[in-house]
């Protein structure tokens, strides 16, 4: 195990980051892959389990940076349409649209459609709220954020269509799930094994799009 010293003035908490990262098998793994985050394991993990990436045609990827997510989608789905957004920048990504915008701007939805040309298979979201610390609140912020991202799937995806976001332990509310349930055949949680066991994270996968009610 690789131990990191405790630089002068560095807080331990951050020399424990350090030392968890350059141990951390998905770490290197993404490293000698190239891909940009371990994160990209997730989705790969997610897909193998759901299926997710078979046969796509046209992905979206909220909250995108730095970009592993959506370097899976190309190489399991090469002629797939991707356009991506974040607020933080993103180095480019061959095939895929970047813009660099907060989801939550009234723009973004609209920005984001003319982007991919044309309506979703499917629609990513690895967005998370930034935590306070006060689980309470980054419970409800990250739930705020799963929310925005279902009501822009609805209006997105193809009948048929998926919908993957990362929520919190505890997973979807009951009016969430409620929704959830409305516009989806399946709705179900999973942990991949790429999440840390210590996160709270996880992912609702919402499969086989209702298509939009009349009126919405």
């Amino acid at each position: 195990m690789k131990r990191v010293k405790t630089a002068k003035g560095r807080k331990i908490g951050s020399t424990r980051w350090l030392e968890r990262q350059l141990n951390d098998p998905y770490v290197q793994r993404a490293k000698a892959e190239g891909y940009r985050s371990r994160a990209a394991y997730k989705l790969i993990e997610l897909n193998e389990k759901f299926g997710l990436l078979r046969g796509v045609k046209s992905v979206i990827d909220l909250g995108i940076a730095p970009g592993g997510w959506s370097q899976v989608v190309r190489k399991q789905a090469p002629a797939a349409k991707i356009a991506g957004i974040d607020l933080l920048p993103t180095d480019p990504l061959e095939g895929v649209t970047i813009l660099q915008l907060d989801f939550m701007e009234d723009s973004a939805p609209d920005a984001l459609r003319e982007a991919l040309g044309g309506p979703a298979d499917l629609v990513l979201s690895d967005m998370a709220a930034n935590t306070v610390g006060h689980p309470q609140t980054d419970h409800l912020r990250t739930m705020g954020l799963v929310e925005a991202g279902l009501e822009f799937a609805v209006e997105v995806l193809k009948p048929g269509g998926a919908y993957v976001a990362k929520v919190l332990a505890g997973g979807t509310d009951n009016q969430l799930l409620t929704q959830l349930k409305r516009h989806f055949t399946t709705v179900k949680h999973a942990k991949p094994p790429a999440s840390r066991k210590g996160s709270s994270e996880w992912y609702v996968v919402a499969q086989g799009f209702k298509g939009a009610p009349n009126g919405e």
